[in-house]
């Protein structure tokens, strides 16, 4: 047995660092109200309450997203996020388990002070969290505008202190529970930076200093002008030939003729347009995205201008695989994916609706339209058994689901192909839901999934819908789908794999 001398000593000695603690905390709040901040008193006060309930960085989101660029909406996103996990870290956990009252005005000139003051506990500094929630997150996705945000962050968390609601360690606190946020939905949700893609079978094609022998089409309804305005700063030798949608495929039909590499700029469907050319032709493709998802594109790893021009100068290309159905006399090819059911439809409502407001406004219009509206699921014969289903979903290549985030694929040369199903039954939005949280789980009563070479349909009604890249044709009763692997040449920038 212990005696209890023995037990008092390093529990006093654990309060005595605890006061000591607690009087630095002290001597530095007064030393901080004591102080003549230069600029402080017209823009700390103001910055504090503009972060109240998340109010700045709400904004701070909106502005990098509207860059445009793909990994500065990533790190939009992921800003928000980490914010959202803070606030809850603060709120259910840090706030309750301690008590801290609030520091004592007295020292704090009244023109520093809030005309609101904050009715909750002290510790932890819940703007401090948010703030460094944040920028941790942006800075995790995209390292530059981390360090465009990092010093607001910085600013807000020196503000607490400055307007008198927060002792300095309740902002210390706060910024590391933050800080942990970011890291901690980034271990649910990896950045693009942090995969590591398998090594991809690496393809002999052209380098073009310059851009010297590209011939590269754009969809003018792409909204891709800025983007073609870049390539030709960039490749002032490439060729550019805009069109309107219904020229896509003619004008690539054209350049294949005496073009060394095709280009193409413009959304999946006119991607898919090129691809099939290029395959036709024997040519390397090249991708600029510009179209309102660019799903192959941003798989594959390109971007922007600059990963385009990166690979065409160096010559960095990769072979993928490319999915292909036949239906009777109708074939296609897809780089992405190819669906029955519900989807089909969807991709109709949303190309009517996406001239007048837009492509995400219409993709959302056109889910709610289709389902809320009454019909009947698809039937379908696979596996020597006619079934209905809502959705059928084959991708070229393995969709895989990033912790919450939606599925991408790693790998565009796996030879398979990723296929979904959401059976038949009552309350497609239900099931659909179901579906969606439930992943890749082969033993789900609403979804199933299998990774094949090869697909066979039949049993289908003549006029199915059947949706691939984005676009919609009809087809039965018949359909077969396979894969053409590592078919299709694409430049690539190399980045270590």
């Amino acid at each position: 047995m212990i005696p209890h001398s023995d037990l008092t000593v390093p529990l006093a000695g654990g309060r005595a660092l605890r006061d000591r603690l607690r009087a630095l905390d002290h001597r530095l709040f007064a030393f901080a109200a004591e102080r003549h901040w230069p600029g402080g008193g017209l823009v700390l006060p103001r910055l504090s309450r503009s972060a109240n309930h998340g109010v700045l960085w709400f904004a701070a989101a909106a502005g990098i997203a509207a860059s445009r660029s793909p990994r500065a909406r990533r790190a939009a996103v992921r800003g928000l996020a980490s914010l959202g996990a803070a606030s809850l870290a603060v709120n259910t956990i840090g706030k309750r388990s301690v008590r801290r009252e609030r520091p004592g005005l007295d020292p704090v000139p009244l023109m520093r002070r809030l005309k609101r003051q904050p009715i909750t506990t002290s510790f932890p500094s819940g703007h401090a969290a948010s703030a460094a929630a944040f920028a941790a997150g942006v800075a995790l996705e995209s390292p530059g505008w981390g360090a465009v945000v990092a010093p607001v962050a910085l600013s807000v968390g020196a503000s607490r202190v400055y307007t008198g609601v927060h002792f300095p360690s309740d902002v210390l606190a706060g910024a590391a529970l933050g800080a942990g946020a970011a890291f901690a939905v980034r271990r649910l949700v990896p950045t693009r930076a942090g995969l590591a893609p398998p090594a991809r079978p690496r393809a002999q094609a052209p380098a073009l200093p310059g851009g010297e022998g590209l011939v590269l089409v754009t969809n003018t309804e792409a909204g891709s002008a800025e983007r073609m305005r870049a390539l030709r700063d960039v490749l002032p030798g490439a060729r550019t030939v805009e069109c309107a949608p219904e020229d896509v495929g003619a004008e690539l039909e054209e350049a294949a003729t005496y073009a060394r590499v095709l280009g193409v700029c413009g959304g999946d469907g006119t991607v898919n347009a090129a691809a099939e050319v290029a395959l036709r032709h024997g040519l390397p493709l090249a991708v600029l995205p510009g179209g309102t998802l660019n799903h192959f594109a941003h798989d594959l790893g390109v971007e922007g201008t600059r990963d385009l021009a990166a690979a065409l100068t160096r010559g960095e290309a990769v072979r993928v695989d490319v999915g292909r159905f036949t239906s009777g006399e109708r074939r296609g090819v897809f780089l992405n994916t190819l669906s029955l059911g519900v989807y089909p439809e969807m991709v109709r409502v949303r190309e009517e609706w996406s001239p007048r407001i837009g492509g995400w406004p219409a993709g959302m219009l056109a889910a709610l339209r289709v389902l809320r509206a009454d019909r009947h699921p698809v039937r379908a014969g696979f596996g020597g058994r006619a079934r209905p289903l809502w959705l059928l979903f084959a991708g070229n290549g393995t969709y895989h689901r990033l912790g919450l985030a939606p599925g991408r694929r790693l790998d565009l040369a796996d030879g398979v192909l990723d296929v979904r199903v959401v059976h038949g039954g009552r309350a497609p939005a239900l099931r659909l839901l179901a579906a969606a949280v439930a992943g890749p789980l082969t033993r789900s009563p609403v979804h199933a999934a299998v990774q094949v070479p090869r697909l066979r349909l039949d049993g289908l009604a003549p006029g199915t819908p059947l949706a691939f890249d984005g676009e919609v044709v009809e087809v039965g009763p018949e359909v077969t789908v396979d894969k053409l692997p590592q078919a299709l040449t694409v430049y690539r920038p190399a980045r270590g794999d």
